[in-house]
């Protein structure tokens, strides 16, 4: 700034600190003392509210390097330190980029009121901080500056600027500090940044990425938010501690509607437990929970909530179909054979009427039940009796009571049809007598082939995440047999997948490799033979490198091509939903290779599953895929409509279901049906209007195995009439669900290669996704479990990580009573004060506590 330019005002300021700048040098320690007392007077009061640089700092800028010298001159250690405190302000605008000055200075003044001298000063100490450590490592003498450390925490924490404060710590790896430093007001800021910024952690290092949540959850606890430390605890789903730390949370409080609470939110994760007395010591109570945890009462309510908006009349087929709106091109285009077509709308009617107890097609009379059943071929009739398990979906009493006349049959696909329905019925809700196991598992060594594989699929569903040690001995007993066909060994498999999926059980891993090894060079060419590596990748599903042992087994038993596939599949699984950047990139690099091989349809669904756990990593994996349906082969081509499925699946984004209508075009057939698929996929149980008439079109087109995906889209787009969701992602999208997870893996897997499985001799398959279907609703309930209304905002969620305050956490919402559904990318908000809610997440289950504070106008 020229002296022309000055004003009068400030013409004196900067006569006066260059007078201060020249007695600093004097040697006439008053006169020192006097000029440094100045010139911490003026730069403090000029630093601690910065809007543009202080004048101070413009006019003593050119002086630096003379204090600097008169600096290194001073003998006298008090004038030092309060010339050193200066030094450090002044680097903030004078010292050389990467110098870091301004914190050598800082460690060598005075210490005292870091704070006083402003906002950008202590922010620019915090960034040299983490250079410094970032340079030089752990090597760093960090403890020297852990005081100084901490009071810039604290100063950040204080001013509302947690996420500063928090990466500090996290650079320099103090994060442990963090308990004494929140309070009551910022705690769920800290935590939430906490747990967000945990994502980026869990590719470098788990052990730092657990250790972040597990900070996060002693907060939590620290501050009675205990449904919060709950969902983290859930987070993380280690073997190791996870019911250990589930038993912890319950021990903190005696309020039995909270711990009613905490068990809701196990049933929506899925998590098998047994409540026991250290949770709850009331006998009585301990069965409400156990209740509860079993989701004995989730049909009830689940048809209660249908009655409130009004959906419980059964829809048939054709309702769906509406070939009335296609005019007479419909009649000419509906040309599937008469067994194809019941087989579809067997599918249709039980997807559209999926835990109602009632439909049009196989429950409202008896009679044309059974003449229907004739009407079938052998699997039409299998997966008919099946769809009764559908429709009566989580009701154990009237699925098992209209199940149970059709295991007297002397048909075998009658009676595999209803094993399979007995598991379906029995999928997510548990039961102490466990009936499924009792009826099914005397099934599992019938001489028929398809009774079997009704059992052991049937088992698999029922118990899915159970981990039950007695279908362990089951299964294992089948897969020793050498006995034993293909199809049993294969089917056995994926039922003690989906039983024990995430659990890393390594003797259920080794008998599924010494299967393989077993197997003549003719049944390791069979179709089937792929969803092998999917049950051991489903045992290990999201543990990471934990599968590194298995992958070496795997290199020393198959020649390459096999080897490839199998290395996919179980990487790809293992790292599911970790976000892990660095395997999405290898899964490329396969898919990017020239010479091709089945192994790359894996890659492509590897990318997705890997992907999808936060929505940036969803956003770049569509750009990869896009290019990959571009240039890749058929391999490649083939997988990307499923990709997309898994990625959006039940949320049907308007540019994704416009890729996926043109790929339902394609010249490929093979892209068209995965394509076609997809589109049933991600409008899972929204009645998504375009979509469904996308499929109207579609269904006038196409004939034959085309027109068969055509139908079962249908029913997929109107799964539950709307009321239900295939997301494997719940809690505000934090949690995802192994079980279901698990089921959506199966089935995609199955559709990388579907004329043999899904289009041919095991179209039951798709009852799989039994496993991934939950209500998407919000019913609010009062503390003793009844319907309570109450008034909600739905909107669109907000990402308010790092925000200060208490910002909106939802846009453009509707004020509706409660029950609501929610859609994807929604968020709800209790619309009144009269309530307190027990969860700070309105989803599923909610119940309500009257707001002691809140008093009628």
């Amino acid at each position: 700034m020229k002296g022309d330019d000055l004003s009068e005002e400030d013409r004196e300021l900067k006569a006066r600190l260059e007078d201060c700048v020249e007695r600093a040098q004097s040697r006439d320690p008053r006169k020192r003392v006097e000029a440094i007392d100045t010139l911490r007077k003026e730069i403090r009061a000029a630093t601690s509210s910065m809007t543009s640089v202080p004048k101070p700092l413009k006019f003593l800028r050119a002086h630096y390097g003379t204090l600097k010298a008169c600096f290194q001159r001073m003998r006298d250690p008090a004038q030092k330190k309060h010339m050193a405190d200066i030094l450090s302000v002044l680097a903030l605008t004078a010292s050389a980029e990467g110098e870091r000055e301004s914190l050598k200075y800082c460690m060598m003044g005075s210490l005292v009121d870091i704070c006083s001298w402003g906002h950008v000063y202590v922010r620019n100490l915090a960034f040299e901080i983490g250079k410094e450590w970032k340079d030089n490592g752990s090597s760093t003498p960090i403890e020297s500056k852990i005081e100084l450390v901490l009071e810039i925490v604290k100063f950040h924490m204080k001013h509302n600027a947690e996420t500063e404060a928090l990466d500090l710590l996290m650079e320099e790896e103090y994060l442990a500090r963090l308990f004494c430093l929140v309070d009551s007001t910022n705690y769920k800021r800290a935590c939430l940044y906490l747990t967000t910024s945990s994502k980026y952690l869990l590719t470098p290092d788990r052990e730092a990425y657990e250790a972040t949540l597990y900070i996060a959850f002693g907060m939590y606890g620290k501050f009675r938010d205990l449904a919060s430390a709950l969902r983290i605890v859930l987070l993380v789903n280690d073997d190791k501690c996870c019911d250990q730390s589930v038993k912890i949370v319950f021990a903190e409080t005696e309020d039995f509607s909270l711990k009613q609470q905490l068990a809701f939110m196990i049933a929506r994760y899925g998590l098998s437990m047994e409540v026991d007395d250290e949770m709850v010591a009331d006998e009585n109570e301990k069965n409400a929970l156990q209740e509860i945890v079993n989701n004995t009462k989730l049909s009830e309510q689940y048809h209660m909530v249908a009655w409130d908006i009004g959906v419980m009349e059964p829809k048939s087929p054709e309702d769906i179909y509406k070939v009335h709106l296609i005019g007479s091109q419909g009649a000419k285009s509906s040309s599937l054979d008469s067994a194809r077509q019941n087989l579809a709308a067997t599918f249709v009617n039980a997807f559209v009427n999926a835990g109602y107890c009632q439909d049009k097609l196989m429950t409202a009379i008896s009679d044309s039940s059974e003449n229907l059943l004739f009407e079938k071929n052998e699997l039409g009739k299998a997966s008919a009796v099946a769809s009764l398990g559908m429709i009566h979906l989580w009701d154990h009493d009237s699925g098992f009571a209209i199940l149970d006349k059709y295991l007297q049959s002397d048909d075998t696909h009658v009676v595999a049809g209803a094993l399979l329905g007995i598991g379906i019925v029995s999928c997510g809700v548990k039961n102490d007598y466990d009936p499924a196991l009792a009826l099914i598992s005397g099934y599992s060594t019938s001489a028929a082939s398809i009774t079997r594989i009704g059992a052991i699929l049937g088992l698999g569903i029922a118990y899915a995440g159970s981990r039950k040690d007695k279908l362990k001995s089951l299964f294992l007993i089948t897969l020793s047999d050498s006995q034993a066909p293909l199809v049993d060994l294969v089917f056995s498999a994926i039922s003690l997948g989906l039983v024990f999926v995430g659990s890393c059980n390594e003797e259920i891993a080794q008998s599924i490799i010494s299967v393989l090894k077993n197997l003549i060079k003719a049944e390791l060419a069979e179709p089937i033979i792929r969803l092998l590596p999917v049950s051991i990748g489903l045992l290990y599903l999201g543990k990471q490198e934990t599968f590194d042992e298995i992958m070496k087994e795997v290199s020393k038993t198959f020649d390459k091509i096999m080897k490839d596939y199998w290395d996919v599949t179980l990487m790809s699984l293992a790292y599911a939903g970790t976000g892990n950047v660095l395997k999405v990139q290898e899964l490329l690099s396969i898919c990017s290779k020239k010479e091709g091989g089945s192994h790359q349809g894996p890659a492509v669904l590897g990318i997705a599953l890997i992907a999808m756990a936060e929505e940036l990593g969803v956003e770049m994996a569509v750009r990869s895929l896009e290019q990959l349906f571009k240039y890749g082969d058929y391999n490649i081509r083939r997988a990307v409509p499923l990709a997309l499925g898994m990625l959006y699946i039940s949320n049907p984004k308007v540019d994704v279901v416009d890729t996926l209508s043109r790929l339902s075009n394609d010249a490929d057939g093979q892209v068209m049906m995965a394509a076609t698929i997809s589109l049933g996929l991600i409008g899972a149980g929204t009645n998504n209007a375009r979509i469904a008439e996308l499929l109207r079109k579609l269904s006038s087109q196409e004939h034959g195995v085309y027109l068969f995906c055509v139908r079962i889209a249908q029913g997929l787009v109107h799964l539950g009439k709307g009321l239900l969701t295939l997301a494997p992602y719940h809690s505000d999208r934090l949690l995802l669900s192994p079980v279901a997870l698990a089921g959506l893996v199966t089935v995609l897997h199955a559709c990388l290669n579907m004329q043999p499985t899904i289009l041919g001799e095991y179209p039951y398959m798709l009852y799989i996704l039994a496993l991934a279907m939950q209500p998407r609703m919000l019913l609010t309930l009062d503390e003793d479990l009844k319907p309570l209304p109450v008034p909600v905002h739905v909107g669109q969620a907000v990402d308010v990580v790092s925000q200060a305050g208490s910002p909106r956490t939802i846009t453009g919402f509707q004020t509706h009573n409660t029950p609501v559904l929610l859609a994807a990318g929604e968020r709800a908000e209790l619309a009144t004060e009269k309530y307190i809610p027990l969860t700070p997440i309105l989803e599923g289950f909610v119940i309500l506590r009257k707001n002691p504070e809140h008093h009628e106008d």
